[in-house]
């Protein structure tokens, strides 16, 4: 099942991204270099290429890259928790499922914030409205998932390990539910670290912008340095919710742990589909030749979107480094399952 998702996101993410990148560059050089006229100019058929691009790369791929995460680490937790069913009962052992529905519920209860409690009203707010729905739906996830825990779970339940002989280990709701919110608070970090590295309103895009002053090669040279230093919090962030979930729960605790990264995923599919959805406004504006003033505001708009939809991306990256140990811990599970504990043992 998470297969079909991984294998459509390939095929969206890498086919989509080359031609929405090579439709882009295609229509800037013909476009700008050669015919000297403005960016989605309507004499410019590169353009509608360009917004098709956009929508297969970045909606249909990135929504079929997350999905495929989300239903892998679910069908993952499910092979490696089989064993709980012994004991704590079919509620208990369809506990990943909870956790998902419950994600969707507090997604659709955060979305009321930016219609009607907190309404954005000026371009400078719509940034602050996106990372505020990313934030409010983590927070509210962990009592949820608490509440989801201690009702769904019996208050003591017995766990097979993924790897030793006869190894049983007892566990409790509240250790489950430290693995989802783990992994929630985890991926809203890297969220927010994401935001950091990548938007105009803080320091680190504006120093390569800076750097731009003294030619091409500072800018390169700058750009990848930064790219590097971005990753080194992500990774010590992954580092730890491994270690803290397989801890408390072996790598069960993993797989929670990787729902519990997409526990929102609602909410962050959306605020990253909102960057395609607005630089094709953009685009239909420019050709439909539109009052200049229209085109302000989706630039304004898009380069919010471009922001979040970096986002997005730290969650696909983030999310498949747990959901691949989620993986690796379902097959042992099978293969123990299958050779009557003469594997893996």
């Amino acid at each position: 099942y998470g297969l079909g998702g991984s294998s459509i996101a390939m095929f969206g993410r890498v086919g989509g991204g080359i031609y929405t990148k090579a439709a882009d560059v295609g229509a800037d050089l013909v476009g700008k270099v050669v015919h000297g006229i403005p960016e989605d100019d309507p004499r410019n058929p590169a353009t509608i290429a360009d917004n098709v691009g956009d929508n297969v790369g970045d909606v249909a791929g990135m929504g079929s890259d997350l999905f495929g995460s989300f239903a892998e680490s679910t069908c993952a937790a499910l092979v490696i928790g089989s064993s709980i069913g012994l004991t704590g009962g079919w509620d208990a052992m369809v506990f990943p499922i909870i956790v998902s529905a419950v994600g969707v519920a507090v997604c659709l209860i955060c979305s009321f914030l930016a219609t009607n409690i907190l309404p954005v009203k000026t371009e400078a707010g719509v940034e602050n409205a996106l990372k505020l729905q990313l934030i409010s739906t983590t927070i509210l996830m962990i009592p949820a998932v608490y509440g989801a825990a201690v009702g769904f779970l019996p208050g003591e339940f017995a766990l097979n390990a993924a790897v030793g002989v006869d190894k049983t280990l007892t566990l409790h709701p509240w250790e489950a539910a430290v693995c989802v919110i783990m992994g929630a608070v985890g991926g809203l970090t890297i969220g927010l670290l994401t935001e950091y590295f990548t938007s105009h309103s803080y320091k680190p895009v504006r120093e390569v912008a800076n750097s731009c002053k003294t030619g091409a090669a500072t800018n390169i040279i700058y750009g990848i340095a930064l790219g590097y230093k971005s990753v080194i919090v992500p990774v010590i962030v992954l580092a730890l919710v491994v270690y803290g979930s397989f801890t408390l729960c072996d790598m069960y605790g993993v797989a929670l742990a990787a729902i519990g990264f997409l526990s929102n995923l609602a909410t962050g599919l959306t605020i990253d589909v909102y960057g395609p959805v607005c630089d094709n406004a953009g685009g239909i504006a420019e050709m439909a030749e539109l009052d200049p003033a229209v085109r302000e505001k989706t630039d304004a708009l898009d380069a919010a979107g471009n922001t979040t939809a970096a986002i997005g991306k730290g969650f696909a990256i983030g999310s498949a480094a747990l959901v691949s140990l989620a993986l690796f811990g379902a097959f042992v599970t099978r293969i123990r399952h299958s050779s009557n504990d003469e594997l893996f043992s």
